[in-house]
């Protein structure tokens, strides 16, 4: 009985929509009442980002907390999720594969029904229909691809689906990945090509691909991938924003021409932003709770002003940059992170002196001594929340997506060393000895390059979100993920001594995550991944 139950509430989750949504009719009980005008298509864009996008409250869902199941970061509470995922200790009973499964394929039956009704509600302009419409089907593609990147075969519907439909087995990947490319194409030629003033979070015709572009790169179709990012350049309506670190500060957060994909205040219904809370260090009588902080992997992976690794730079020793990360260093460090030594709201960081409430052993402390610098103001210091806006994705990915899809290829054209040089010249790294078309980069092999990119997207987009997805599809988790987490580093006698966090562990079937053993229960269609 208690499985019965539970299949029909999976059922539901593919056809029901109305529960979750803010009624204008407050007396409304049926899907009919509900969906019949245009500003019931609207609300149900606004809903669908938000309860699984851009929800600023839900730490488990946020980009930048993403960055806690990598070799980037910690993520302090193991209910955040991200904490488990790093250091291995799950298995198919953990909550967190539940409850991304079940967040997922709730707002596909949603979805589903809300493109099966788009007809159904009138609207003036056609023109409004069709846009609201396409960006449903493209809300409806994302989760897809977060599915099948997460779990490899899922359930595969485009249709609402009914008992029978929601319990037969699971399409293969690579049977879901081939309709889904040439279907976001079609979609994104439907949409409309100028970037919104307004509705910024929605799709348009750029977005669309560029995002496409992204799982192009994740599922190593590159060719795709290229071609995506070529267009994305040729449209010519984004560029690199002048300064790097005003990107995540109050500056340009909201105001700039870089984001392509955008989480913005509107997003959310100009909610709150929690990322002094989350991210910022306690400060006095501040917020901060240092629920995500940098590792020392992260902040020794930043390269010199010239563009080499700190143990290959002949101006200093390895030594010396391990115990001064600022020394002669890509300048998105100081942009993006924060630690020991350092100034924050006018005084010294000092992770070592048990009177200073950023003491590494206090509990909203800092374990590793590092902070995030990006997304945290000092002006949101003694403040519940904040104002700042995100971005999903921004024009440099597009650049660095290109160059990687092209050195993947073993075709390392002008225009990829163009779209590496233009990150770094707009980063501030010395271009005379960074310059990638030097003649000292032409005897580099495809391995060279392959490294080069890696790095240049680690540190462009660190706390951005994207370097579990890259861990996983570079297939380095086993690698990176089965070393302690450390933290600062200083010298104590002759030796260096970093802060020790935690143990992980990796093993090579978490590549794919498992189904959660109430999943495998309710639909006799899935089967467990290898190894769970």
């Amino acid at each position: 009985m208690k499985k019965l139950i539970y299949i029909i509430f999976l059922a539901m989750a593919f056809v029901g929509c109305e529960s979750f949504l803010d009624k204008t009719d407050p007396t409304a009980t049926t899907f009919v009442e509900f969906f019949n005008d245009e500003e019931d298509l609207r609300r149900v864009i606004y809903s669908s980002y938000l309860d699984v996008f851009t929800l600023t409250t839900n730490r488990r869902t946020m980009p930048y907390m993403t960055e806690g199941k990598t070799d980037n970061a910690y993520s302090r509470l193991e209910g955040d999720y991200h904490q488990q995922l790093a250091n291995g200790n799950y298995n198919s009973n953990s909550a967190a594969f539940l409850y991304y499964y079940e967040l997922q394929m709730k707002h596909l039956g949603r979805l589903n029904t809300f493109i099966a009704n788009v007809d159904v509600p009138y609207v003036e302009d056609e023109a409004i229909r069709e846009k609201y419409k396409g960006v449903l089907e493209a809300l409806r593609v994302w989760h897809y691809f977060k599915l099948t990147f997460r779990w490899g075969n899922v359930p595969f519907h485009l249709q609402p689906a009914d008992l029978t439909d929601a319990t037969q087995p699971a399409t293969p990947k690579e049977e879901i990945l081939d309709e889904l490319f040439p279907l976001a194409e079609e979609i994104a030629s439907r949409l409309p090509a100028d970037e919104y003033t307004t509705d910024k979070y929605m799709f348009n015709r750029y977005s669309l691909k560029a995002l496409t572009m992204r799982y192009a790169l994740y599922n190593g179709r590159y060719e795709m991938a290229a071609k995506l990012a070529k267009e994305i350049m040729d449209s010519e309506n984004y560029s690199l924003h002048p300064v790097y670190g005003d990107l995540f500060q109050y500056n340009a957060c909201s105001n700039n021409n870089e984001f392509i994909m955008h989480l913005n205040r509107e997003s959310n219904g100009n909610r709150a932003t929690y990322t002094f809370r989350d991210l910022g260090p306690h400060y006095r009588t501040g917020p901060g709770q240092s629920y995500l902080v940098p590792l020392k992997s992260l902040v020794d992976t930043y390269w010199t002003l010239q563009g080499r690794t700190i143990d290959n730079c002949p101006l200093h020793t390895k030594e010396e940059y391990e115990l001064n990360p600022t020394l002669n260093r890509d300048p998105r460090y100081s942009a993006s992170i924060m630690g020991h030594g350092d100034n924050f709201y006018g005084e010294p960081i000092n992770i070592y002196n048990e009177n200073n409430p950023m003491y590494y052993e206090n509990q909203r402390a800092s374990k590793s001594g590092y902070w995030f610098k990006k997304y945290v103001s000092e002006a949101d210091a003694f403040k519940s929340s904040g104002n700042f806006e995100f971005a999903f994705l921004r024009y440099a990915e597009v650049l660095l997506t290109y160059a990687e899809a092209k050195i993947m290829l073993n075709d390392v054209d002008a225009l990829a060393k163009s779209c590496i040089n233009q990150v770094r010249q707009r980063a501030g790294l010395d271009m005379a000895e960074a310059d990638v078309t030097l003649p000292k980069y032409n005897a580099y092999s495809q391995q060279d390059w392959i490294k080069l990119i890696r790095n240049e997207r680690r540190i462009e987009f660190a706390a951005e979100g994207l370097r579990y997805a890259d861990i996983i599809r570079w297939r380095i988790a086993e690698d990176v993920l089965t070393q302690p987490a450390l933290g600062h580093t200083r010298k104590e006698g002759e030796q260096l001594i970093s802060l020790k966090i935690e143990d992980r562990s990796f093993k090579p079937n978490n590549y794919l995550w498992p189904f959660h053993q109430n999943s495998l229960r309710v639909n006799p269609g899935l089967k467990q991944n290898p190894g769970y």
